[in-house]
């Protein structure tokens, strides 16, 4: 890749302004598709910078209970990948500049053709792609022909890549380095500030790119507090619980699902912007 992505024009930015980006995550189509298209259309005036939108699947191995109940929701609703690429080109179609990144596994995008769904992806203003399967080894299968398209490839780094296991995850990663702040599944125990700001010292000793940091992020002061060490912090379960209080009784989405979801945002955007 030669030109700069949206992702690496709106880090560069935000290193301008001093603050790290807030990245917020929830899965396309919890739960239910118009909800989740309200959301999402909502979620850059709410303050966040970068978006992460899962690609519902029905075996989420390396999440937790609450990002795993929000894939069953939207399976159930009938969302499916070719529906999240068409969720992605409606709001690119109302904002040309927030990055959106796809978070997922590669069996939907191995069932929907590797090469098909590159082009679409790209071609529905996708921005990066995340694919916790998929290691470095495995670069030709979809990281490659990714870049090839001007997609970025992030890749997660945790608490146990050592020095020798860190310079494979950095091969041909771009876009940012997503630090999962704890060992185990999404929406476990909060990582404590300290040690994560160290990890990213280390990390950031051997690559330019921005460390976002995630996993067991709850709240703004949590927020803020991780936000002081890293390039951006990454909030996901807390947001997906907020669409699973405020359902209603038939398990659909309310105005109180769309309202708290933004507020969660806001506050948190607040925390990172404050000095």
């Amino acid at each position: 890749m030669t030109a700069p992505t949206r992702i690496d024009t709106r880090f560069a930015d935000l290193k301008s302004e001093g603050r790290p980006a807030l990245v917020t995550f929830l899965t396309a189509g919890d739960p239910d598709v118009e909800t989740s298209r309200k959301i999402l259309m909502g979620l850059p005036a709410a303050g966040a910078d970068v978006i992460e939108l899962g690609m519902p699947f029905s075996d989420p191995m390396a999440d937790g209970p609450a990002i795993q109940a929000s894939s069953q929701r939207a399976l159930a609703a009938g969302m499916t990948l070719k529906k999240t690429l068409a969720l992605v080109r409606d709001f690119r179609a109302k904002d040309k500049s927030t990055p959106i990144v796809l978070m997922g596994y590669y069996n939907p995008i191995y069932s929907y053709g590797s090469e098909p769904f590159l082009d679409d992806a790209k071609a529905a203003g996708v921005d990066g792609l995340i694919v916790v399967d998929l290691p470095p080894e495995a670069d030709d299968e979809l990281c490659l022909p990714a870049m090839e398209r001007g997609i970025n490839f992030i890749r997660l780094a945790t608490p146990t890549t050592d020095a020798k296991r860190l310079p494979q995850v950095l091969t041909n990663t771009s876009g940012f380095l997503y630090y999962v702040s704890i060992t185990g599944i999404t929406g476990g125990a909060a990582p404590v500030a300290s040690d994560v700001h160290a990890q990213v010292a280390r990390i950031k000793k051997s690559t330019q790119l921005p460390v976002a940091v995630g996993f067991g992020v709850r709240t703004p002061e949590q927020a803020r507090a991780i936000g002081r060490g890293a390039d951006g912090v990454v909030v996901g379960s807390a947001l997906v619980n907020v669409i699973k209080d405020t359902l209603g009784n038939k398990g659909q989405g309310t105005n109180k699902t769309i309202s708290g979801v933004l507020e969660l945002v806001k506050s948190l955007a607040q925390a990172l912007r404050k000095r």
